[in-house]
């Protein structure tokens, strides 16, 4: 008998039956009428058959994909969501393997992702995001940090923080005063979230700030730098290695031909390679050189099978760093 006495729970009753397919169902499970009058009396809901039927017809003609079997034994089930179980795992494995996420936030998002699916997808999320021995970040604050910078960057405001770096005791030793600065953007590179802002320290290029070694973030009512021209995130990564910060200048790269994908990778698809001879070409390229040690490392792993062609400056400080590391041998 339909429990016609308490209006709260005949109103919830509705919620409850997309609670139960959501939950429960999916393409390959379902769930017969009488076992949906049994799972909503577990939630204090005594509901007719009529009512069921009703309110999967409300849910339908809203929109959601539930599935109606035949036969006297036809089952109930939500056969498709807003995030389909490859879509669900894709975002697990991100979350699971991202660096500056900490261990506790990425088994709480996780959670949350699960409830997405019915429960034996969410078996399956799980099952294989896991990345051994796992660096993740031990600033729990970074959230907070995050939401702060939006809400700064949306309304145009400045922000300032403390910065710290880590001893060799592995404890935070702040650096002296605290960091203003415009924030413009939010970006994860190099397996980090960093802030791209206008720092008056270096007030004719854009400062990256590791958004997980910042803290007691702040947004102030002073208005942020407006930015000279609109930046452009992409091609302001391709030019930064290991978002080391200074200014860029262009430089001339020579490389083998087998090393296209690499290239590409690395610098994107604006390069324009021009043939060398049949087994090379070379690009022009714009790099952050003010802190070049990241970009040699980059440009070492391919041996003698690339080079920098000019400025003839940086070609020397490329000499010498070979030379250092020989040295140091």
């Amino acid at each position: 008998m339909e429990d016609k006495k308490n209006p709260i729970k005949h109103r919830a009753r509705v919620l409850c039956v997309l609670k139960i397919l959501t939950e429960e169902t999916d393409e390959e499970h379902s769930l017969t009428m009488p076992k949906l009058i049994d799972r909503l009396y577990d939630y204090g809901i005594m509901a007719a058959r009529k009512a069921i039927y009703d309110d999967i017809s409300a849910l339908k003609e809203f929109g959601y994909d539930i599935q109606v079997g035949k036969g006297s034994g036809a089952g109930y089930s939500m056969v498709s969501r807003d995030f389909e179980l490859p879509e669900l795992t894709l975002l697990a494995d991100a979350v699971s393997s991202s660096k500056f996420i900490t261990q506790k936030k990425s088994s709480e998002l996780i959670h949350k992702l699960e409830k997405l699916a019915s429960k034996y997808e969410a078996a399956g999320i799980d099952r294989q995001v896991f990345v051994a021995d796992r660096v993740k970040a031990a600033n729990e604050k970074i959230y907070i940090n995050i939401d702060v910078i939006h809400r700064a960057i949306a309304q145009k405001k400045k922000i300032c923080f403390r910065y710290f770096d880590y001893d060799m005791n592995m404890k935070k030793v702040f650096r002296e005063g605290n960091r203003v600065c415009s924030p413009y953007a939010l970006t994860w590179s190099d397996e980090h979230y960093y802030l791209v802002a206008h720092y008056e320290k270096y007030p004719e290029t854009y400062t990256n700030f590791r958004v997980d070694r910042m803290e007691k973030v702040e947004m102030l009512e002073e208005r942020a730098k407006r930015m000279e021209s609109k930046l452009n995130l992409s091609k302001y990564l391709n030019s930064t290695f290991s978002m080391f910060s200074g200014k860029s200048e262009l430089v001339v790269l020579k490389f083998e031909n087998s090393l296209m994908n690499p290239v590409i990778d690395r610098f994107g698809f604006d390069i324009d390679p021009i043939p060398d001879d049949d087994d090379h070409f070379t690009v022009k390229v714009s790099v952050k050189t003010e802190y070049p040690q990241p970009f040699f490392a980059w440009l070492f792993q391919f041996g003698t099978r690339a080079s920098i062609v000019s400025p003839a400056d940086l070609k020397q400080k490329y000499v010498e760093a070979l030379s250092d590391i020989m040295n140091n041998y």
